[in-house]
């Protein structure tokens, strides 16, 4: 029997519906539809989620603002995510919204088996809290939020800095306390649990400081799943939506089927989120599947935000509406076009940190990496292919390339390079690799002149060479970039005839395999592949 396929398991964080997908929303979901393209080209059995988070205070409220119901209201939001996700080529196998039925079943039989661990109870709350945020705050943190703010008096969130609401109401609480020693011992003993390293620290120091019970109901309104043994309550918005990814492989659903799924898929390899969010993720979540004597996800990757360098300045700042330079994907599809927006996002920003993006900057990556040097390498080579032999790959043996060739040195172990980076979404850091390939191979068309050498019948098993070993550093290119811009690189390897079985290959390491390429195949020169942008 065929060796069964690891599986790999990631996710996004399921979106707000009160408004509309912008950039960060994007940006988040591209960082997990480039891994899970990469581990699916690996051998991988890669189920990628995400969704929308659908209940809560803030999502009845702006259905509210639109005079609609809560439930119209998400249900006229769906084309918005799913048309973009469209758009951008994202390769989700699951989309799922907290008020799926599947979901509301899974989320009150977790209230049941939370009742039976012990790790509920009633009581009541009266404390802070932020509307925008969704989150309680303590008395100490809302001080703090008030000397920071410098608005004495005032009770400000410490994470948004809007004004908080007072809340008094009975509540049911998770015993979220009792599990402070047991998160320090999984950090401790998995210390990639969470990444990039600095928000491990984060984390580690807030639970460190002492963890409090957490309220998880309302009773001030009812746009939520009710629980199922206290229907006067809704389950807090945390509460409900963390479950999303238990949810989507068969918790709660006790079919063959959703067993199946459980085994096949959980825990979660990889959840990927924003730096606000990482204590629901790294804090309440582990927590919660502790109590249910569930196991925990392997890794949490917490990404920066985007923010916009001014032109004129060079300063950066918070991308908003108010100061007039908010950006949308939009925006920048009609700039750069979809590969040119993955490309942009994935390679130019450093994941685990927040950055600043300018369009300016966005015209020169896209001119310098796609324009002037992968489109310019892919755009000589089959032209000179075609010219020098009729439209074919030359006839050539690979393997009789010498080792110190420069395009077959940098060849030489690239995916495993390329892999190490891509597994811990140093997404900048591989597409250094591969550019560091094509600007060689670059390089060597001006060093070999095969113009010169093709003027010399003699020197034709040397033109063979030439041409053979910058289409192989193509070939080996293409399948690198795949899961940064699938359509150029799968248009890139139709253009040399290879075949659907290569192009869709889940062996990416014996793919780019120096010497695998083939001679006697046609090759096609095309148009551009990335037109150099021009500026306004």
């Amino acid at each position: 029997m065929p060796e069964a396929k690891p599986s790999y398991f990631i996710t996004t964080p399921i979106y707000y519906v009160n408004a509309k997908p912008h950039l960060g929303t994007a940006y988040c979901t591209l960082l997990c539809d480039i891994q899970a393209r990469f581990r699916r080209a690996a051998g991988y059995d890669v189920f990628f989620l995400t969704g929308m988070d659908e209940h809560g205070e803030k999502v009845a409220l702006a259905a509210a603002d639109h005079g609609l119901s809560p439930q119209a209201w998400c249900d006229s939001q769906v084309p918005f995510f799913k048309g973009l996700y469209e758009e951008l080529n994202i390769s989700y196998d699951d989309f799922i919204r907290t008020t799926d039925e599947r979901h509301v079943k899974a989320v009150q039989y977790l209230w049941e088996r939370m009742r039976e661990a012990g790790f509920i109870y009633k009581g009541s709350y009266d404390g802070w809290y932020c509307i925008h945020e969704e989150t309680f705050f303590t008395e100490t943190q809302v001080e703090k939020a008030d000397e920071e703010a410098g608005c004495k008096g005032a009770h400000l969130c410490p994470d948004c800095h809007r004004e908080l609401e007072r809340v008094s109401e009975e509540s049911w609480f998770f015993k979220l306390s009792a599990f402070q020693d047991k998160l320090l011992e999984l950090y401790a003993e998995h210390p990639d649990f969470i990444e990039p390293d600095f928000r491990a620290n984060e984390v580690r120091s807030f639970v460190e400081s002492g963890l409090q019970d957490i309220s998880v109901s309302r009773t001030s309104f009812d746009w939520g799943i009710p629980v199922p043994f206290d229907e006067s309550h809704v389950t807090y918005v945390w509460f409900d939506a963390l479950l999303n990814y238990y949810t989507a492989v068969g918790y709660g659903d006790d079919s063959p089927e959703a067993a199946a799924m459980r085994k096949r898929f959980w825990p979660a390899q990889m959840h990927v989120v924003g730096k606000d969010i990482i204590r629901f993720h790294c804090v309440i979540w582990p927590a919660m599947l502790m109590a249910l004597g569930e196991a925990v996800p392997e890794h949490i990757f917490a990404h920066g935000f985007l923010n916009v360098r001014n032109s004129e300045t060079g300063v950066v700042e918070k991308m908003s509406k108010s100061r007039g330079n908010a950006i949308a994907p939009k925006d920048v599809l009609d700039l750069l076009g979809v590969e040119g927006y993955r490309y942009y996002f994935m390679t130019d920003v450093t994941p685990g940190e927040d950055s600043g993006i300018s369009f300016e900057r966005m015209e020169q990556v896209y001119n310098a990496d796609l324009a002037n040097s992968w489109g310019n390498l892919v755009s000589r080579a089959l032209n000179m292919s075609d010219k020098y032999f009729e439209g074919v790959t030359p006839t050539f043996d690979g393997s009789s390339v010498a080792a110190d060739h420069p395009l077959r040195k940098l060849a030489e172990g690239i995916y495993d390079r390329y892999a190490t980076c891509m597994e811990k979404m140093d997404y900048v850091g591989a597409k250094n690799i591969i550019m560091e390939l094509v600007h060689a191979a670059n390089h060597y068309i001006e060093d070999a002149a095969p113009w010169t050498v093709a003027k010399d019948p003699e020197r034709a098993a040397e033109l063979a060479e030439i041409i053979y070993t910058l289409l192989e550093s193509i070939r080996i290119c293409a399948h690198l970039f795949m899961p940064f811009m699938p359509t150029t690189s799968t248009e890139v390897l139709r253009r040399m005839s290879l075949d659907e079985v290569e192009i869709n290959s889940t062996d990416a390491r014996s793919e780019c395999t120096w010497g695998r390429l083939q001679g006697g195949l046609a090759v096609s020169k095309g148009d551009a592949l990335f037109p150099r942008l021009a500026s306004k």
